[in-house]
């Protein structure tokens, strides 16, 4: 089985480089779909809303099918672990963030029975709730949609 596409690596570059930086990688990105989006919260309710809301918005998964929203949970659940090194909590931490993050959908194998996948990369700060004491911070979750 041979990997043709790495869209782990391709959302960590969606993630973390501008549009404008994405330039010299859109041969690349013609192979997936993707988006990016934004999110900054204490809650971890509101970071995982978002990036469901801009999945359907951009027709990465479907509404109506529940594989696909189960499927984008769980690459979100597991890239939101790298994110808070293995405690998903914010708030009730006293943690915050300020994330952009990307989604992507693709086929990373040669063989078509092995289906499409999703990831969802994240970038940016965690830090106490005051301005200035954050630092970067970066994960990555991969799912099979089914």
């Amino acid at each position: 089985m041979t990997q043709k596409i790495l869209i782990g690596k391709l959302a960590m570059l969606v993630a973390s480089l501008t549009p404008e930086e994405l330039e010299p990688f859109s041969q690349q990105l013609k192979d997936v779909d993707y988006c990016q989006g934004k999110s900054g919260s204490m809650s971890m309710q509101k970071v995982i809303s978002a990036v469901e809301t801009t999945a359907k918005r951009n027709k990465i998964i479907s509404e109506e099918l529940y594989r696909e929203t189960h499927a984008l949970y769980h690459a979100i659940l597991e890239a939101l672990e790298g994110v808070m090194r293995g405690q998903i909590g914010a708030g009730d931490m006293m943690r915050t963030v300020g994330l952009r993050f990307a989604i992507v959908r693709g086929s990373p194998y040669e063989h078509f029975d092995e289906g499409e996948w999703i990831a969802v990369a994240f970038y940016g700060t965690i830090g106490a709730p005051v301005k200035g004491l954050e630092h970067e911070t970066f994960g990555l979750g991969i799912n099979h949609i089914g």
